[in-house]
């Protein structure tokens, strides 16, 4: 469970989140900690993780059923987490590079 404890700068970020939107960030951000990606839906998420976070900020559990997939939430969640890591998405050019680098010299 040490993994998903919030720190506290990371309640911090918490402040301005409500219900769902407070839970899911949180959950996103732990899992994004964890395993450098973000789950594609809530079942990637452990239960048992979702009930010590959900403790955590004060949300039931239940509201992870409630976090919005699709809409500019999740958008601004990811982004903030990433910047929070200092990661960013990938790009085409990031893709055509990789892929011109590609077999790697040792290999060619």
């Amino acid at each position: 469970m040490e993994v998903w404890t919030l720190l506290e700068d990371e309640v911090v970020r918490l402040r301005n989140k409500t219900g769902a939107n407070r839970l899911g960030f949180a959950l996103m951000l732990k899992f994004f900690e964890v395993e450098a990606w973000f789950p594609e839906n809530a079942g990637e998420v452990p239960a048992p993780a979702v009930a010590y976070v959900a403790q955590q900020v004060k949300v039931p559990a239940e509201e992870w059923a409630a976090y919005d997939w699709q809409g500019r939430a999740i958008t601004r969640h990811r982004t903030e987490i990433r910047t929070a890591f200092g990661f960013r998405a990938g790009t085409e050019e990031d893709r055509e590079r990789l892929a011109g680098s590609w077999p790697p010299s040792s290999a060619r």
